[in-house]
């Protein structure tokens, strides 16, 4: 018994350490290995490559399926590339794997060693992260050391010998068994050297230890699928179609194993290295089949896996728990959700003209319970928030981790605004049947109009961080109080013209362009962190001598 609780153990710290050395790497050089992914989608060996080499160094293909599938729900890349990186990205885990077939034990004291020595001394900084990182890659090493030492005593018991005879030798069995595993496990790259050793040890066979490095790939794809149900349809249509490659390979494999394995043997003697080469080879054989094939297949995808026409818009869309590991991943998702409810935020207020224009009291009430919608991204936005680990953030990312809370509070206070707004327009115009006189109309609509091209600018400040744009945007919100005093001033003048339908919405109009400069305050303060950041602020207000050069500044990343 007391074996067998070893070799659990020893298993658990292999899974662990494949998690510590992803979450690490991401975390030290996730916007880097972001960067690299982003601009290597030019040709299929480019993004072949930068799949091999990302996923090389974050051990985890679905860590590198989530960031591109980021980028896919943006629009900033093709599918077909994206398949072509996940094609890269398999390949790169398989490498991994034959580099930790061999025997490195001599490396696993130093490594952990040396990683507390970092993580302990320097643990906020880089090197305290890099620290964390040679800890995981000792844990694993050291892993794979006690799952072999663990396994010789079980080896030699005679009810586990009866009972490896009594298996059957069933590769669906077995590839169900290896994606079961990777799936609990979250990384294939374990169950594939937990297979390895334990085939080396002679408790799976070396044919069973293949039908379960085709499960644990098969896995693999599954996991980003499961990772991925809840993300929008474009984000989705990658992992489907990384599982499509894998589950069409392993159809094809699974009637040649009998006929591979002899040549196998013969060009690899050792069964620990026949496992991984096998790994490495399927991987390798996925990328020649289908890298030709990734523009037909991501045509298929799209066809089959359609967007809906009409969603709700309460639920969060982008909100991915799994990517809460890799902070830089995560800000990009509560990002991309504030921008979805600055959409809710913009149907709300285009939707106050006809409200007005002709005292629709059904889309007025339809609209302020839009403000709930608002309200409950807010919440979920700040609470995802909450969850990053701020140590785990570099300067800039904490700068935008800042201005994403910034951000969804302004939409939230703006929401508020409009509900009490429209509230304010049912019962002093529409109950009471009032009506604007034509000047006082014509002032409020233009307010209006200016309203709604500053919320689209505001948008496009926070998504690009230009500082030409947040100088004007800025600019914008000194225009605005000037037109608020000056429709004040003609408001009153058509009082003292006893004008019958501006005394009797006079405290309406006064309250509504109040109310629109409030918001119009809101949109025009997303520019101040992007100024402040950049240095065009004093204490008090832009500082003009420098907005000039700053206009051709690059936007903030």
């Amino acid at each position: 018994m007391i074996h067998l609780l070893n070799l659990l153990a020893a298993i658990a710290l292999l899974v662990w350490g494949t998690q510590i050395v992803r979450t690490g790497i991401l975390r030290v050089f996730g916007e880097n290995l972001r960067h690299v992914l982003a601009v290597s989608m030019g040709s299929r060996p480019m993004a072949v490559a930068a799949g091999l080499a990302v996923t090389s160094l974050v051990q985890s293909s679905t860590a590198t399926c989530l960031i591109v599938s980021s980028f896919l729900g943006r629009h900033l890349v093709p599918l077909s590339a994206a398949l072509a990186v996940m094609l890269g990205a398999d390949m790169g885990t398989a490498m991994m794997a034959v580099l930790f077939s061999f025997d490195l034990s001599w490396l696993s004291p130093f490594l952990i060693f040396v990683g507390v020595v970092m993580f302990i001394t320097r643990e906020k900084s880089t090197a305290g992260r890099l620290g964390r990182v040679a800890i995981g890659l000792g844990l694993i090493l050291m892993s794979l050391q006690l799952i072999g030492e663990t396994t010789r005593p079980l080896t030699e018991a005679p009810p586990v010998r009866a009972l490896l005879a009594a298996l059957p030798n069933e590769v669906m069995l077995d590839i169900f068994v290896g994606a079961l595993l990777t799936v609990l496990s979250y990384s294939s790259l374990a169950i594939v050297l937990l297979t390895a050793t334990l085939a080396s040890a002679g408790i799976v066979p070396p044919t069973v230890a293949l039908g379960l490095v085709l499960g644990a790939n098969l896995g693999s794809g599954l996991l980003a699928v499961l990772t991925t149900a809840r993300a929008p349809m474009a984000e989705r249509r990658l992992p489907m179609g990384n599982l499509l490659f894998k589950g069409v390979g392993c159809v094809i494999a699974i009637p040649l194993i009998p006929h591979l394995y002899p040549t196998l043997t013969q060009w690899v003697p050792v069964v620990h290295q026949q496992v991984v080469v096998f790994h490495l080879a399927f991987n390798v054989a996925l990328a020649i089949l289908f890298v030709g094939l990734t523009g037909p297949v991501a045509g298929l995808l799209g066809r089959w896996l359609v967007a809906p026409t009409v969603a709700g818009t309460a639920r969060p869309r982008h909100l991915d728990p799994s990517a809460l590991a890799t902070p830089s991943l995560a800000i990009s998702c509560a990002a991309r959700e504030a921008l979805h409810q600055a959409d809710v935020v913009e149907t709300m207020l285009r939707g106050i003209h006809p409200v007005l224009r002709d005292n629709d009291l059904q889309l007025a009430e339809k609209l302020r319970e839009m403000d709930d919608v608002v309200d409950t991204l807010y919440t979920e936005i700040k609470l995802y928030l909450t969850q990053v680990s701020r140590e785990a953030l570099s300067e800039r990312e904490g700068r935008r981790w800042t201005d994403v809370m910034s951000f969804t509070i302004n939409m939230e206070q703006i929401g508020d605004i409009i509900e009490r707004v429209l509230q304010d327009i049912e019962d002093k115009k529409i109950r009471p049947a009032r009506r604007f006189s034509d000047a006082g109309m014509g002032e409020i609509c233009h307010l209006h109009e200016r309203l709604i091209a500053n919320l689209r600018l505001g948008m496009s400040v926070f998504l690009d961080g230009h500082v030409r744009d947040a100088s004007r945007l800025l600019e914008e919100k000194a225009r605005f109080r000037d037109l608020e005093h000056e429709y004040a001033a003609t408001h009153i003048a058509r009082l003292q013209d006893q004008t019958a339908q501006s005394i009797e919405t006079s405290s309406l109009h006064l309250d509504l362009i109040s109310d629109l400069k409030r918001i119009n305050s809101h949109i025009c303060s997303i520019a101040y962190p992007i100024l402040e950041s950049a240095g065009a602020l004093t204490a008090t207000r832009i500082r003009h001598s420098a907005l000039t050069p700053l206009g051709d500044a690059e936007p903030r990343r």
